[in-house]
């Protein structure tokens, strides 16, 4: 008796938005909300707002709901619920003319959100010289030994400027100035590159980075609050620089 063979599993269908349905077959998209334990709803939420994160959705890409739907393998309606928290996240926009799309910032947008963000650092800053323990310390003053050694990889020196950040705003032992900081990232990361593929300006950050960590050390609140409200403001400088007046001189 002849055995038929099974027929190998068709691939999915392209959807009208081809990226965004790409981006679940890369994530693993068979990963069902149930098997992480959130709601269908949430499900969609955390996958949308890392995919922002990440810059895998880049700020002005349209999103569909069937496409997005399509993507997650769930109806549109968890999708809608999503899509109404990133909007209220400031993360999704309603485009004139396109749309629902990831948020994108003009010139004044960032002005004010590097202005927020450096009232935030000094803050955070000033808490960590008063709270920081040695241990604490000693980690910030390797991650900067490290990005020492990688100011010409800008992608790297991305990378461990965030997690010093982070170790400062975990040092500061605040969770209200913690939750408002987490939103920070995300615009941030909505932002086109990194400050750090401007010519010098990963070793001028470094330079912030260890007068910041010389007032936390020294347990000079004022002066590690100037410093971190200094050194948000210069790289607030540096992103408009990028992103608006490259071509203007």
């Amino acid at each position: 008796m002849s055995v038929r063979k099974r027929d190998a599993p068709r691939s999915p269908a392209p959807t009208p938005g081809g990226r965004v349905h790409a981006l679940v077959r890369r994530a693993g998209a068979g990963d069902a909300a149930g098997d992480t334990g959130l709601s269908r709803a949430e499900h969609a939420y955390c996958r949308l707002r890392d995919a922002i994160r990440s810059g895998e959705l880049k700020a002005g890409q349209r999103l569909r709901e069937t496409d997005v739907a399509a993507w997650l393998g769930v109806s549109r309606t968890p999708v809608r619920e999503a899509i109404r928290r990133l909007a209220s996240d400031r993360l999704i926009e309603n485009a004139p003319g396109r749309g629902l799309a990831v948020t994108t910032f003009d010139k004044r947008q960032v002005r004010e959100l590097y202005f927020v963000r450096a009232v935030l650092e000094g803050a955070a800053a000033e808490l960590a010289s008063q709270h920081a323990s040695d241990f604490e310390i000693s980690v910030m003053r390797d991650l900067l030994a490290r990005m020492r050694g990688c100011l010409d990889d800008p992608a790297e020196t991305a990378r461990l400027n965030r997690r010093f950040h982070e170790a400062i705003y975990e040092s500061a032992r605040n969770g209200y100035l913690a939750q408002a900081l987490g939103p920070m990232s995300d615009f941030i990361a909505l932002l086109p590159g990194t400050t750090f593929e401007v010519a010098g300006r990963a070793a001028a950050a470094l330079a912030e980075h260890e007068e910041i960590l010389a007032a936390i050390a020294e347990r000079a609140a004022d002066r590690a609050d100037k410093a971190a409200r200094r050194h948000i403001q210069r790289a607030g400088e540096t992103r408009i620089r990028m992103m608006f007046d490259a071509g203007s001189s």
